[in-house]
């Protein structure tokens, strides 16, 4: 592979912003891939692969170069330098790469691939969490948290079907399999930019881990449900429930960012999706307005999503062990509020994209032993590690009210 000049800059460029700066990766690569209408698909693959690569092993790389943060300019190349060196990518003459020491940069990769916060490339604190909160099941997880993600898409089944999606998008040049495991997933063979097909632009399908795909079945939702997504977001899984609902009942999607469900209204157009409402939780009456009134609750809780690290490199470096203190607790507030709006013989599932039993099955313990919590009965929960399943890592509790 040949380097390129405005293509390593551009590297540099975003690495500054997201290490320096504390920008979200995802949304600097997404401004950077604008910057040059001439760059083809191979060189935004590549802007976006390497800074994600570089953004993914930063602790590992940083001890091998021998740097620290705030990172200049010169120790970001430095940086650039160990991920090419350990790539077997010939390094070019330019000032900014001067003396590189190649053999001593694989001679420390060995040294520190032996030790697991530097080969896994996470904080001490994590990997102290990890191996207290998961023991053995640590090693494997977060080495398959750092694995790039594949791309999955979710079938729109208001629109298309699994193999008919599969047929149109094989016209498009875009390879797909089908996952006997999730009933509307398919995966891409390789990564391509699937925005731009005529198959996304009307709406056949979202783009949606098949991790993340399992929640809305497991609300167990029939047509004419009311079904609440009280943590929506931009609204994939309300997305979800609405195709599998065929249109029919009514799902409404709260969420306390107004701009979120603007983003959901826009997908839920493209999508057919008509028996979605949004409502923005601006006040804790609309939560009391909606007790006891759904056959069907979701909370998506947030999270420190470490299950989906994969995706979301950056999160490593932003994360602490005081944001996982305050989501805890916040979660708890959650459960205890949001679960009202369960209806007597009614349906309530608990989700995160996180691997913590903190998160997940000690919080629903927590649950069951309050007052309100005792109106349920646990019926299943599921965790699901990345390193099993190969996608994401996510957990879920079905519970059901008496």
């Amino acid at each position: 592979m040949r380097l390129h000049r405005n293509l390593v800059f551009a590297v540099i460029d975003t690495l500054h912003l997201v290490f320096n700066e504390e920008k979200y990766a995802d949304k600097e690569i997404s401004k950077t891939l604008k910057r040059d209408k001439r760059w083809g698909s191979r060189d935004r693959a590549f802007i976006a692969e390497t800074t994600y690569d570089i953004v993914r092993w930063k602790r590992l790389y940083s001890e091998i170069a021998d740097v620290k943060a705030p990172y200049t300019r010169a120790n970001l190349f430095r940086l650039f330098t160990v991920w090419a060196t350990l790539k077997s990518i010939q390094i070019p003459d330019w000032p900014q790469f001067e003396d590189t020491p190649t053999r001593r940069i694989k001679g420390r990769f060995d040294e520190l691939s032996q030790i697991r916060k530097y080969k896994e490339s996470i904080p001490d604190w994590l990997d102290e969490l990890g191996e207290k909160q998961l023991g053995k099941l640590w090693d494997k997880e977060i080495n398959a948290l750092n694995q790039q993600a594949s791309v999955v898409l979710r079938t729109n089944r208001l629109k298309t079907n699994p193999k008919e999606l599969q047929k149109r998008l094989d016209e498009e040049q875009i390879a797909v399999k089908l996952l006997s495991e999730y009933p509307d997933a398919l995966e891409l063979y390789e990564r391509q930019d699937v925005f731009k097909t005529q198959a996304f632009k009307k709406g056949l399908f979202e783009v949606q881990d098949a991790s993340s795909q399992k929640i809305a079945h497991a609300l167990d939702v029939e047509e004419g449900m009311r079904v609440i997504d009280t943590c929506a977001g931009a609204g994939g899984k309300a997305l979800h429930l609405a195709a599998i609902m065929k249109n029919k009942g009514q799902v409404i999607a709260l969420d306390i960012y107004a701009n979120k469900l603007k983003e959901l209204k826009r997908r839920a157009k493209r999508a057919g999706a008509h028996n979605i409402e949004t409502r923005h939780i601006d006040t804790t009456k609309v939560i009391k307005k909606l007790y006891d009134s759904a056959d069907r609750v979701l909370i998506d809780a947030p999270c420190t999503g470490l299950g989906v690290l994969r995706r979301n490199p950056d999160a490593k470096w932003k994360l602490s062990l005081e944001f996982l203190k305050e989501i805890t607790e916040k979660q708890s507030q959650i459960l205890h509020q949001y679960s009202r709006m369960v209806k007597s013989g009614g349906k309530l599932v608990y989700a995160t994209c996180s691997i913590l039993p903190s998160e997940n099955e000690k919080q629903i313990e927590k649950f069951l032993s309050t007052e309100e919590g005792n109106k349920f009965n646990l019926v299943k929960e599921q965790k699901i590690l990345a390193h099993k399943s190969g996608y994401d890592g996510f957990y879920y509790a079905i519970l059901s009210k008496k």
